[in-house]
């Protein structure tokens, strides 16, 4: 860290995330930044998830009561990438076709080519994701992606399970995401995590919290894969509360499904929806910010240790207002922070 730099001062306007002044070469945690949306169908906006974190970011305070200063091994967010943006465009308006027209028909070619073209693209994505993340974590640095839609996760969570083949996957979320090729795209943000029980081997278990949004399908996905994906929906762990079950031991039995190795998964909208009110498909429910910063809290109490991250679906508002993008940026430095006190517990 360059020595001038204050923690207690007041972050520039030009300044790094959190206002922290460290090059991806020197921080230990290296932020990839996704903007990248193609095939959202309900809300949008979610492209412009990370700057809306970045510019948030500089208003956090950088001593956290609980994880200490995570700021002081480092943190950068690396440049968005142009290309990505240009993809993000061109795949945005070819999946609206297909959209408007409620998915892929087999009579109409035309809509079959427009998705045929998303997911050409969604697998450059996929790449350019993957390829960074295996170059980070080859210098040694812990990784995580900032979104963008829920699809951008594959190729940071492929080259985490190749390096730590065996991981869990703790998957916080309204929605299953377990749908195969959603509306004909196969790399749907609403199938992302079908694509990585069916195609990553290196994940060996996918718990995931806080759904309250699904279809009979992915019900059956769950119930068909032998225990592989738990599943602790909403209404249960609500349930359970008012029954008077403290949500740490609610947390306890949740990561007891998980190895040791964890990889956060983390979809904003699996928070209560006045935490995040635009991200692109809320649904009534959720944790609250706390029982969220419980859940990271909860791995790290149980000796497991965090390797990676992604943080989607963050939507600054289109007014200008910024809530989107605090919370968004206080829940990525909790991520951050647990993160590297699990590999020191």
């Amino acid at each position: 860290m360059a020595t001038h730099f204050d923690p207690g001062a007041a972050a520039g306007a030009d300044s790094g995330i959190f206002g922290l002044p460290h090059a991806p070469e020197e921080a230990h945690v290296v932020l990839v930044p996704v903007p990248f949306e193609a095939t959202t169908s309900y809300g949008g906006g979610t492209s412009e998830g990370p700057a809306a974190v970045l510019q948030a970011s500089r208003q956090v305070d950088l001593f956290d009561v609980e994880t200490g200063r995570p700021y002081e091994r480092g943190i950068a967010l690396l440049p968005e990438s142009e290309e990505l943006r240009a993809w993000n465009t061109r795949a945005k308006e070819r999946a609206q076709v297909v959209i408007e027209a409620g998915g892929v028909n087999p009579s109409q070619p035309e809509l079959q080519a427009a998705a045929d073209e998303v997911n050409q693209l969604c697998e450059k994505m996929n790449d350019t994701v993957y390829r960074a993340t295996k170059h980070w974590l080859g210098q040694g640095k812990r990784v995580g992606a900032v979104g963008g839609d829920h699809s951008i996760s594959y190729g940071i969570i492929q080259a985490h399970a190749e390096k730590y083949p065996g991981m869990g996957v703790l998957h916080l979320d309204a929605h299953a995401d377990l749908r195969n090729a959603y509306e004909g795209f196969t790399w749907s943000h609403a199938s992302i995590m079908y694509n990585v029980v069916k195609r990553i081997p290196g994940v060996k278990s996918l718990v995931q919290v806080s759904v309250r949004d699904m279809s009979e399908e992915e019900n059956q996905v769950i119930q068909d894969s032998q225990g592989r994906i738990r599943s602790y929906f909403d209404a249960t762990l609500q349930q359970r509360r008012f029954d008077g079950v403290p949500w740490n031991r609610q947390v306890d039995e949740i990561i007891s499904h998980l190895p040791e190795h964890v990889y956060l998964s983390f979809d904003i909208d699996g928070l209560d929806p006045v935490l995040c009110p635009h991200t692109g498909t809320p649904v009534p429910g959720g944790l609250s910010f706390p029982e969220a910063i419980a859940l990271l809290s909860g791995v790290v109490r149980s000796g497991r240790t965090i390797v990676g991250f992604d943080l989607t679906e963050v939507a600054p508002d289109p007014e200008g207002g910024e809530w989107d993008g605090n919370v968004g940026a206080r829940l990525l430095y909790k991520m951050i922070g647990w993160m590297l006190k699990s590999q020191r517990a």
